[in-house]
């Protein structure tokens, strides 16, 4: 085995991509070759793990997709997926799943309040008329790049919207195309007086045991417009929607930073405008809910061990520096808006194949994926589940259990020398 050439497939042409190939002398070979790494789109993934395809991957190809990564994905699904995660965590009285006394979970409590439309109308009036000079976010499912959203605060807005006012039922446009909407974050933490989100990277490399790292170049998107709450903005995506997408059309946009600041100046600032103790508790949060958004769907995702992915998670922060999920990307944008977007994007991705086949020879799916922790890079090891099921039969027979503990990523257990969270 040793020596012999990779051949990839590449769904895209994007420079990142090619050039970190390309170092490794790895040989370009076309989607209906013989491959051994391919990264694709997730049409292709879908393509290749449909049954009626009769593809067969051998024990020497790996694929960037897992065959129904949706579940986590398309913002329905993962809505679905976290609501009825933490009501089996609630039936089996686990102390995750502990709620306040008004009923709102205390540590599970990460998505905003989200409803699918059409099927949800009834119960979102409900909601609605309880709060009703609320704002709220209208998404479709399906689309990413900030495409087809708009926020409302009247009810009227969504019967115009649906071409249906006459009558008191909510039909969508399309029977194919449903969507969600979910309470507006409309005290977002502001920075030079705009509004932002992160995005931060995951990569999964097995769901069963689960496995997670995570990317330490991670960035905020600004707004290119100083936020506003006022009624009469709604319409302003430059001040409510983070996507370079959509801001780089701006007037203010800034081509040579392209709005975007990273995770560590973030937390630079934060720990010195709000101190070092509420900043680490902010990013100790943001790691509990992308753990916890896994473990909501790592029962149900096909855990094929010809895959691995690398996720986009959208984080948005209030000014109480609570953070919210508000979505996670199958296929984060690999274009580079600035020199410096390209140099961590090229890292990104050299890391990443670094983890799922550190060594030259072709890949394995047999291997353990447990590569040396210097192939990490920028990563970190986030959760292992292996690591974390020890730590727990570990702890249990030295204390008795019920609390609620972190791993080594925890403040509350730095000084002990796993790499988990739990």
């Amino acid at each position: 085995m040793a020596g012999k050439v990779v051949k990839y497939a590449c769904d895209m042409d994007k420079n990142v991509l090619v050039s970190n190939f390309e170092k490794r002398k790895w040989v370009h070979v076309g989607p209906e070759d013989d491959w051994n790494f391919y990264w694709s789109g997730v049409q292709t993934t879908r393509n290749i793990f449909n049954v009626d395809s009769g593809y067969r991957l051998t024990d020497d190809q790996l694929i960037n997709h897992f065959p129904n990564h949706y579940e986590l994905t398309r913002k329905d699904l993962m809505v679905k997926n976290i609501k009825r995660y933490r009501k089996e965590l609630d039936k089996e009285c686990s102390p995750y799943a502990e709620k306040d006394e008004n009923g709102k979970y205390i540590y599970l409590d990460f998505i905003p309040t989200t409803f699918l439309l059409p099927a949800d109308y009834n119960l979102f009036v409900e909601e609605f008329r309880k709060n009703p000079s609320s704002t709220w976010i209208m998404k479709p499912t399906g689309k990413a790049r900030g495409i087809g959203i708009f926020l409302i605060n009247r009810l009227s807005q969504l019967k115009k919207w649906s071409r249906d006012s006459k009558t008191s039922s909510f039909q969508a446009p399309s029977a194919k195309e449903s969507y969600i909407i979910s309470r507006y974050i409309d005290n977002p933490l502001l920075i030079g007086g705009k509004k932002f989100d992160l995005r931060i990277y995951v990569l999964v490399t097995s769901y069963r045991p689960l496995k997670a790292y995570i990317y330490k170049m991670g960035f905020c998107r600004f707004c290119t417009v100083k936020y506003s709450a006022n009624v009469n903005e709604l319409d302003n995506m430059f001040i409510h929607l983070t996507n370079v997408s959509i801001q780089k059309h701006g007037e203010d946009y800034n081509a040579q930073h392209g709005g975007k600041w990273t995770v560590e100046n973030l937390r630079l600032y934060l720990e010195g405008t709000r101190g070092k103790e509420v900043t680490d508790k902010l990013f100790d949060d943001i790691n509990w809910q992308i753990v916890h958004s896994l473990k909501s769907v790592s029962n149900i995702l096909a855990n094929d061990r010809h895959c691995f992915e690398c996720y986009g998670y959208d984080i948005i922060i209030d000014d109480n520096l609570k953070p919210w999920l508000v979505e996670v990307n199958a296929s984060p944008s690999l274009t580079s808006t600035t020199s410096n977007d390209r140099i961590m994007k090229y890292n990104l991705i050299n890391d990443t194949i670094n983890i799922v086949m550190p060594y030259k020879d072709l890949p394995d799916i047999r291997w353990h994926k447990t590569p040396p922790k210097e192939l990490y890079g920028d990563y970190e090891l986030l959760y292992d589940e292996e690591l974390a099921q020890a730590d727990i039969e570990r702890d249990s027979k030295s204390r008795l259990g019920g609390t609620l503990t972190f791993g080594a990523r925890g403040r509350e257990a730095r000084s002990r020398p796993t790499a988990t969270w739990k």
